[in-house]
């Protein structure tokens, strides 16, 4: 893959074959950034655990003290009581079985996070196949399947994410945007990985952090000494 010249500048600043502390790792993704817009600094965090296996799942959600700086769109399924109170908490969508067809006939995703009341689940169900593979179903570990939507919407809205495993035993998240700067970039990536240590399944056996990985968007990865990272 051919890079630009900004790139091939900044990938000189890193190490590849080191391992920096998470403030000095932070620092150098920050440095490295080679977008015009703000970009985005995402975390990659390898674990020594096999997603194949389901006493091995690394799944659940945290919210990061200072948001991701993104403006997050949230769908409820609900009705009566439940749709009026998701309205009033700030909900940009709510609806019920009207919503299948509009997701499954029209290709409509114009959400970025799923929330459903437990009523509801025989409903969204229906739309496992649609929803599942985008990383869009309702989940109750990760506080998308509840009766207090208000709290849910709060939550996702001041900066809650969902952290899975993927095929390859990685986690992919965002960590906030260049923008806000070491320190809260810091605190924010503190919360997350004291969530997925806490998260460890008691199956996992040997070394749980692999290898965690910082970088921005479009930006040369930076690697974190994992045996630095604590709770």
């Amino acid at each position: 893959m051919k890079r630009g010249k900004k790139y091939n500048e900044v990938v000189k600043l890193v190490d590849k074959a080191m391992l920096y502390d998470a403030n000095e790792a932070i620092d150098l993704a920050q440095k490295t950034s080679v977008t015009k817009f703000d970009a985005t600094v995402e975390a990659h965090i390898r674990l020594g655990v096999d997603s194949r296996h389901a006493d091995q799942q690394v799944r659940g959600a945290v919210v990061l003290p200072h948001g991701t700086g993104k403006t997050v769109r949230v769908l409820v399924f609900a009705k009566g009581d439940k749709a009026a109170e998701a309205l009033a908490a700030g909900a940009d969508f709510v609806g019920a079985e009207d919503l299948i067809p509009k997701i499954q006939n029209e290709n409509w995703f114009g959400f970025d996070v799923a929330v459903a009341t437990p009523d509801m689940m025989g409903v969204v169900g229906r739309l496992g196949r649609v929803l599942g593979p985008k990383g869009l179903m309702p989940n109750p570990k990760a506080g998308t399947v509840t009766v207090d939507v208000t709290k849910a919407i709060n939550d996702i809205k001041a900066g809650k994410i969902e952290y899975r495993l993927d095929k390859t035993n990685i986690i992919h998240v965002p960590v906030g945007k260049v923008s806000f700067g070491s320190e809260k970039l810091g605190e924010n990536f503190q919360t997350l990985m004291s969530a997925i240590i806490k998260a460890k399944p008691s199956a996992a056996k040997g070394q749980y952090l692999k290898s965690v990985v910082l970088s921005t968007t479009m930006g040369p990865g930076v690697k974190v000494n994992p045996a630095k990272i604590s709770e």
